[in-house]
Order: C-alpha cells, then structure tokens, then sequence
C-alpha cells in the first residue's frame, strides 16, 4: 500500500458494464483515456491517462447486477476486513478474491445496503494518478479520480459503520444543519473523499451509492461532451463552496461525477 494510502482510504475504481466497447470509446474520448485489456484477468481492462492508470473496467450482464461504478477502500488483510463488514452490519456480496499476484478484492454492502469494495494490493497498489480537492480548489490531473463520496439514507449509522468496518479514525464534520449534513473521511488533507446524508434527494428505493467524482478542466464543456457522446446530465453544473460540481450518466446509464473550478 502507498504510503500516501491509509486503511479505508479509497484506492480504486472500475467500471462493471454491459457494453466495454462502448466504455472505452465513451470514456476515451471524454478523459483523454486509452485501455489496456488484460486476457489472462477476465479481459480486465485498465484505463490510463497519460500512461498512469486511473481505473479499471469489466463486462457483465445485466443478471449479474446493474452497470455502476465501484470505490474499492484500502485494506492491509482483505479477510480481517470483511469479518469486520460482518460485525459491523454488513454483508458480505463478493468474498475476498486474490487476483494473481497483484492483489485481492472483495465487494461489500454497508449497513445501509450500498455497496463498496475492498482492495488489499500486492504489485497492484491502486491508482497511479490522482487529482485532490482542496478549499474548493481542483488541482490538476485532468480525467482523474479526485473525490469520492457516498451518498446514503442512513448517514450516521454510516459513519459508525466505515470506522469500525475499514478503520475511518479522524472524520471531520464540515456541516450539521437539517439542510446539510457532511463529514469527510479526514480531517487532515488529503481528505480524499466524503459521506452526505442524500435522505432529502435519494430515490424512492434506492438506499444510496458512492460515487466517483473525475476532475475536468471545465465542467460544462465536460458536460457538453458527455451529452454529445450519448450520455446524459443528471444534474446540471453548478458553483458550490466546493467547486463547480456536476453529475452525469454515460450511455449506458452509469453515474458518475465531475468536479473543477468555478466558472
């Protein structure tokens, strides 16, 4: 693991979809990645942005579950972790899986039903490049994993979950209002990522998500581009105190975020 990487920090993202074809060309033309397919891992593919890979992608069918983007959290013993997942509340959905000698996965569902993965690396050590966020400010990396944040129904129970399941240890609550509730994974930089109470806005059903959140030059010329390759907005660009945020859905319907500075 980096030494920049602690226990339960994110580490990686892939994409599970039912056209990879259509992922790499999508993908490729709105980040500027190219993909290495690897035949001796499932044609696992690997999207790079100039050479440093960035994320990872798989082919499914819809029986195995639905398109979605994946947060992998780091973990040094991917088998302690999911005991942990288990009394903490969670469910175990993929059980730990070595992947050659580059390292083992796991995917989880948290106590609130949303699911994330687990990633303990061998020569596999997660992202080679990624952007960071700070005081509003996205710094460089263009087409790079930069904020990670779930969105959940049960935002305390949440918070509880992640620090006893993946060893959270200094969250920082930036806002407890009723209108807005936020605490990030640390309280030092780089904070990586977040957790939302989304109760207000969720979906009749949907118990939550994590969602990646890629950083771009110009949000709305990004948005653009999604739109004019087949995909769709599913919230439209707009300033906040964090950035110029948006969130969006590629052809196949798979969400996913894009964050840069103000306009």
């Amino acid at each position: 693991m980096s030494d920049t990487i602690r226990p339960g920090d994110p580490i990686w993202t892939d994409l599970f979809t039912t056209d990879t074809d259509g992922a790499i060309a999508f993908y490729g033309e709105l980040f500027g990645w190219t993909a290495d397919i690897a035949p001796e891992h499932g044609n696992y593919i690997t999207f790079r942005k100039d050479g440093k890979a960035v994320a990872g992608g798989m082919a499914g069918d819809a029986d195995a579950g639905p398109s979605q983007w994946t947060i992998y959290l780091a973990s040094t013993d991917a088998e302690a972790t999911a005991a942990q997942v288990t009394a903490a509340g969670g469910t175990v959905v993929v059980p730990p899986t070595a992947v050659g000698d580059l390292g083992t996965f796991a995917v989880f569902g948290d106590k609130g039903g949303v699911g994330v993965g687990v990633w303990q690396s061998d020569n596999m050590t997660g992202f080679e490049q990624r952007g960071t966020v700070g005081d509003g400010h996205w710094d460089g990396h263009v087409g790079a994993p930069s904020w990670f944040e779930l969105h959940t129904r049960g935002y305390d129970d949440a918070l509880k979950f992640y620090g006893e399941a993946f060893g959270w240890q200094d969250p920082f609550t930036i806002a407890e209002t009723p209108e807005f509730r936020y605490t990030t994974i640390h309280s030092t930089t780089p904070m990586l990522g977040g957790v939302m109470d989304a109760t207000s806005f969720l979906p009749p059903g949907v118990p939550g998500y994590w969602t990646v959140y890629f950083g771009v030059e110009d949000v709305d010329a990004s948005v653009r581009k999604v739109v004019e390759l087949g995909g769709s907005i599913i919230t439209a660009a707009e300033d906040t105190p964090y950035g110029r945020l948006a969130a969006v859905a590629d052809p196949n319907g798979v969400r996913f975020s894009l964050g840069g500075n103000k306009s």
